[in-house]
């Protein structure tokens, strides 16, 4: 077996279509079609199930193609590793990111390795969650950031920032009216959330607090990222839930954040890495992490409610026992 078999049989599971699968690769089809056969001959299995009208995956395809994705990808970070050498790197992390990672705090922590360590060369992967849990079992990664603790048996989660889930609502929208947003309220609008495949863990934490009303979701639509949805809430297209420093950090305008008038729990982003003592650098990598935030303690962000509206409507529906501001003046 060579590697080209692994990458011609790649090819041909991506596309389920040989002719496709010989145009990506740049060759005839003949020597790919020969190439499957001479592969499938050594495995002694039959890999791809084939039709005049259609190409498909076997069961025992499937669960190679699971094993020659690991190979290929491990055989990519070998010859990273010999680049990273080479070029005056003496050490190498590999870190997933699932579900984003709060945008002020990837520059910062990427500005600390670089000033404490600058000689280890941090990359980065983004990757479902799924696919996440999967590489750290498979030592494809090294560590991996993610908004969810359920993570099974070998992986240790580590809460390392938190931060408060809020209600991203376009500018003008009735719901303004309400400086902390009851939930059976934003019930009744569209909402644009995140896709549960790109996000799995922020999107089970959002299901979660939506399932608090007996209400039903109106989702207008799934994004598989932050700056899509605020890009749909600006638009006017839906309401949006996502953590206060993704809100603050959207370059979109007309945009206003609003909490929920009930207490939920914080949005945790979870350190995850491989059970066992981990590397001297990976140790230090953990320590400049934790270093930057207290999952307890979120720090407040400027800004974080600008209402482009100077005179707003009283709160038809305030709370039973609102909290003070401070900026206001008592009454005469």
């Amino acid at each position: 077996m060579e590697l080209r078999h692994l990458r011609y049989f790649l090819a041909v599971a991506e596309e389920l279509h040989f002719a496709r699968a010989a145009e990506k690769l740049h060759i005839e089809q003949s020597p790919l079609s020969r190439a499957i056969k001479e592969l499938e001959e050594e495995l002694g299995v039959v890999l791809l199930a084939r039709t005049t009208r259609s190409t498909r995956l076997t069961r025992a395809g499937k669960l190679f193609l699971e094993h020659a994705h690991r190979v290929l990808a491990a055989l990519d970070q070998a010859r990273d590793g010999v680049k990273s050498a080479v070029n005056g790197f003496h050490g190498q992390l590999r870190i997933a990111l699932s579900d984003g990672i709060t945008p002020s705090r990837l520059p910062a922590l990427l500005a600390l390795c670089r000033q404490e360590e600058p000689e280890v060369e941090l990359r980065f992967f983004e990757v479902p969650l799924s696919q996440q849990l999967k590489g750290l079992h498979d030592d494809l990664y090294d560590v991996g950031f993610a908004q969810s603790d359920e993570v099974g048996d070998g992986i240790v989660a580590l809460p390392v920032w938190s931060d408060v889930l809020m209600v991203a609502v376009p500018a003008r929208h009735p719901l303004l009216t309400h400086k902390r947003i009851p939930l059976d309220e934003l019930l009744r609008h569209p909402l644009v959330l995140c896709d549960p495949q790109a996000c799995e863990g922020h999107a089970k934490y959002v299901d979660r607090v939506l399932r608090r009303s007996d209400m039903e979701p109106l989702i207008a639509e799934r994004s598989a990222s932050c700056d899509l949805m605020m890009a749909l809430v600006s638009a006017g297209f839906a309401l949006g839930l996502a953590g206060a420093a993704h809100i603050a950090a959207s370059r979109e305008q007309g945009i206003v954040a609003r909490p929920l008038a009930s207490t939920v729990p914080p949005l945790t982003t979870f350190l995850l890495r491989p059970e066992g003592e981990p590397s001297d650098v990976l140790e230090r990598f953990i320590e400049r992490v934790q270093s930057m935030d207290s999952p307890e303690s979120p720090k407040p962000i400027a800004g974080l409610d600008p209402d482009p509206d100077p005179d707003p409507d009283p709160d038809p529906d305030p709370d039973p026992d609102p909290d003070p501001d401070p900026t206001e003046e008592p009454a005469p």
